[in-house]
């Protein structure tokens, strides 16, 4: 199945999780996944959350981004994933000058 992130309309969710400024996204998502490709311009953050009934990868496609997992403080590059598991704890942070994008899957568990 190809999803195609060009016919995909862009949403932009002001302190998504409780974080700073917007969380700017575009969106596939049916009853087993979320996949998106997402945005967070200089400054901005998804707040602290944990993944209860599911689990996260991130690829970082450009910038630098900050995590907080599990308290302690990650850094990862363009081409470099972070991934969260169920049951876990993180925040995404863009501390830099440029915009964070990556590529996002949210995986159900059952």
């Amino acid at each position: 199945m190809k999803i195609d992130f060009d016919k995909i309309e862009e949403t932009a969710v002001p302190n998504f999780k409780g974080g700073e400024g917007h969380y700017i996204m575009k969106q596939f998502a049916d009853d087993k996944v979320k996949i998106m490709y997402g945005k967070l311009e200089p400054c901005c953050s998804i707040g602290l959350h944990t993944h209860e009934m599911n689990c996260e990868i991130m690829y970082i496609l450009s910038g630098v981004a900050t995590f907080i997992y599990e308290g302690e403080e990650e850094i990862v590059l363009p081409g470099q994933v972070h991934y969260n598991p169920m049951d876990k704890q993180h925040t995404l942070i863009n501390k830099e000058k440029e915009d964070l994008t990556f590529f996002a899957v949210v995986a159900e568990h059952h």
